[in-house]
Formats: structure tokens, sequence, C-alpha cells
């Protein structure tokens, strides 16, 4: 009996796309991202580094593009029939990390910036929150469909300063406002994810 080749291990990549197409081992989870996806419009997962969560949302932005052909023999591939493409903006904030609040707002700036680019916007529009507001509903009348927002570790430029009694409140604002739009966008949104690293208890996105 002739034995198939070990796939090469992913070590390294956090890219669902490159996965496939490098053909490098993957552990199919997809069934519980459906299953996910279809629990709530709003997820929040708190889990320490290392522990997958960018590749989960990299997952989660080639399924609501509506990459059907990275899914091929994956479970998701026969529990989806609709296979929608929603516009996505990704928001990572790993990078987001010894700041000052000046360097925060630049860096949010930078990756709302990002993202019109993709769809081919631009904005003159200097607060982060009002900027995000409006890169929300201006893809949403521009595509007709409602906007997935996929946050990777939404509390990362807070880690840095926790115990730090001066700072810790400064960031905290910065980070409370610029979130504070997803509220009220709600009409506007199909799916929210956001990722965490600590753990807090009795707190949401927009509480202290």
């Amino acid at each position: 009996m002739e034995k198939k080749p070990l796939k090469r291990l992913p070590v390294g990549i956090q890219t669902f796309e490159k996965i496939i197409t490098n053909d490098c081992l993957y552990i199919d989870k997809t069934e519980y991202i459906w299953n996910m996806i279809h629990l709530s419009n709003y997820i929040f997962l708190s889990r320490p580094r290392r522990f997958g969560k960018s590749l989960l949302i990299s997952t989660l932005q080639a399924y609501f593009e509506g990459r059907k052909e990275l899914f091929k023999g994956l479970a998701i591939e026969q529990l989806e029939k609709e296979w929608t493409e929603y516009p996505v903006l990704r928001i990572s904030m790993a990078s987001g990390k010894h700041m000052e609040k000046d360097q925060l707002e630049r860096y949010l700036l930078y990756i709302l910036e990002e993202n019109e680019k993709r769809f081919g916007l631009s904005s003159g529009l200097t607060d982060p929150n009002t900027r995000l507001r409006n890169l929300i509903t201006t893809v949403y009348e521009q595509t007709g469909k409602q906007v997935v927002i996929l946050i990777d570790e939404y509390d990362a430029p807070l880690l840095d300063v926790v115990h730090e009694e001066t700072t810790l409140p400064v960031l905290r604002n910065v980070m409370r406002n610029f979130y504070s739009p997803l509220k009220d966008c709600d009409p506007y949104l199909q799916f929210v994810f956001l990722t965490r690293i600590t753990k807090f208890s009795q707190l949401s996105i927009f509480s202290e």
C-alpha cells in the first residue's frame, strides 16, 4: 500500500489562504466556525497568545469574502449553501504596543486608511471614531451589503500599561472612543468578531 507523503506543518503561518494554497496541514475546524457564525452577530473570543486567533480571523475573512475555492474538501463546503460575499474590514491591534496617546491615534488612522484603500476610498477625517463610522457607512452604501468587522487583539495597546495608573486611563479612553461606533452602526453590520488577550469579567467593549 502506497503511503501518502506527510503534509508540511504550517509553522508560523497565520494566513488561511497561504496554508491551503501551499498544501500545508490544516486541521478542519470549519464546522465549528460555521456554527459560531450562525450563533450570534457579535462574538468575543478571549484566549492567550499563540492560540490561533489570527488564523481564525484569516479563515473568517476568507469565508465572508465568499472564497469557496479555499474551503474545498472542508466541512463548511457542505454546510454553507449560499456563499454570500460581504465587504470585510480587518483591524489588527497586535502592533499597537508601547504607544503614547498620539502614537496610538496615528496608528488607528493608519489602519483605517489601509482598509479605505481596499475599497477605493479616502477620508480627511482626523478622529479615529468618526472615521471608523464613516468607513462602515460608506462601504455599506457603496456595496449595498452589510459589513463584516474582524478585530484581532482589540486590547493589545492596553497590555503594556495595564499597571500604570496615569497612562492606562488615557489609552483606555482612546480605544473605547474608537470602538464606540460599533454600537450605533448595528444596522450596517452583518458580523463582528473580536479577539482579546486579557481576561476581564463583567465588562463589555463599551465599558470602562
